[in-house]
């Protein structure tokens, strides 16, 4: 028999609220994300869908370059959807680190701790049911595909270590077949849809939000 005060502990947190931020790569994603973060900071957790990439130990590095990293099932979302529920009852998770400059996950964890307002982004945070009906509020960004492949092969190269033939390669066998099929089809599945990262009406309208149930918190 589950005692009183145990039921109470177990149910999810009806104030927390979570955010889900999708678009296509180098859209402005987490541009937005962090413009909500550096806003709120402690105040806000923020999660990347990014992170839980399947472990490959033991695929060799070239096969791991050959991964379609932009298909669903690259990702181990049954993890990021039994971590926000952890959350929404109040209780940290050890999220996963991946390292892009290897193709793997690494063996470090980062702590992500319950609050008010959860913010998970990724390409396809809004492609998958059980995420859609976590989510109190979706939005998806969006940006002109040249402008996207520039920015991400300007990342990649700064950030990642990519070269760029290996970045073209990737955007034409994986990326941009993987955008259409299923990533572009979740703007309609969005609350919000805005043009940029950068779109400040769309920041102050989700800044409101956040600021109304912190207040809310407060009292």
């Amino acid at each position: 028999m589950i005692d009183e005060v145990t039921a109470v502990e177990s149910r999810p947190d009806p104030k927390c609220i979570i955010i889900g931020v999708a678009g296509g790569t180098g859209s402005g994603k987490s541009t937005f994300t962090n413009r909500i973060k550096k806003e709120f900071g402690d105040r806000v957790t923020v999660i990347y869908h990014d992170n839980y990439y399947r472990r490959q130990d033991g695929v060799p590095f070239e096969e791991r370059t050959r991964v379609n990293y932009d298909h669903p099932d690259s990702l181990e979302t049954d993890l990021l959807v039994r971590h926000l529920r952890e959350l929404k009852h109040g209780r940290p998770v050890q999220c996963p680190v991946y390292d892009y400059t290897v193709h793997n996950r690494s063996d470090k964890t980062t702590a992500a701790l319950p609050n008010k307002v959860i913010l998970v982004e990724g390409i396809l945070v809004l492609q998958d049911e059980r995420l859609r009906d976590m989510m109190d509020i979706k939005i998806y960004v969006e940006a002109d595909a040249d402008e996207r492949i520039l920015r991400r092969a300007l990342r990649d190269m700064e950030e990642r270590g990519r070269d760029l033939r290996g970045i073209i390669d990737q955007y034409l066998t994986t990326v941009k077949p993987m955008h259409y099929l299923y990533v572009e089809p979740t703007r309609a599945k969005a609350d919000i849809v805005i043009n940029s990262g950068r779109n400040d009406v769309a920041f102050d309208m989700v800044r409101a939000k956040i600021l109304q149930l912190l207040s809310e918190e407060d009292d």
